[in-house]
């Protein structure tokens, strides 16, 4: 089990979002007062591919223990700095399987939907951010380590400092790919 430590909502498309000490979850739709709260994707450079594509792009949650990593690199993050509107601690987002239940304080609950596509408004934020959250295993394959994407399946309240439960899913698993 780990817990929110983080949360960060933009009623605007922008890099960084403001933290907040509490959040509405609605199901089907993402974080209330988020940009990105949708049935269908808002990410501008989804949209402009297919502004039907349905939106698994709901919740970007992302792990204190990387903030904790480029800070030490010498980048200037804290919750929110990267866009994400979960910042975690305690749990490995980026090994759990596609289909991962997470349940957010007593009822919100979200579905992990893949991984976070790291682009170019890290480098616009702090130059040399993109190289510092992507990596190559020993076959040569990209690491995306920029936190993951969850779409809202409960709706419900959720405070900082809320405990996230972990629930995995059922039969084979499948590893996380970008969405």
């Amino acid at each position: 089990m780990g817990s929110l430590i983080g949360i960060s909502i933009s009623r605007e498309h922008c890099f960084s979002k403001t933290p907040v000490s509490q959040v509405r979850l609605l199901q089907g739709l993402g974080l209330e007062g988020d940009v990105h709260s949708a049935v269908t994707v808002q990410h501008r450079s989804r949209v402009k591919a297919d502004p039907t594509q349905p939106n698994l792009r709901q919740v970007h949650l992302l792990h204190f223990e990387l903030l904790q990593q480029l800070r030490a690199q010498g980048f200037a993050v804290n919750p929110g700095t990267m866009g994400e509107n979960f910042t975690t601690i305690g749990i490995d987002l980026l090994s759990l399987p596609l289909g991962t239940l997470l349940t957010v304080g007593v009822e919100a609950q979200v579905q992990i939907t893949g991984l976070r596509n790291p682009c170019k408004q890290l480098d616009d934020y702090q130059q040399g951010l993109m190289a510092a959250v992507v990596d190559t295993d020993i076959a040569g394959n990209l690491i995306r380590k920029a936190g993951i994407m969850a779409r809202v399946v409960r709706g419900g309240l959720v405070n900082l400092d809320d405990a996230i439960r972990v629930t995995l899913p059922k039969g084979r698993w499948q590893r996380l790919r970008r969405v």
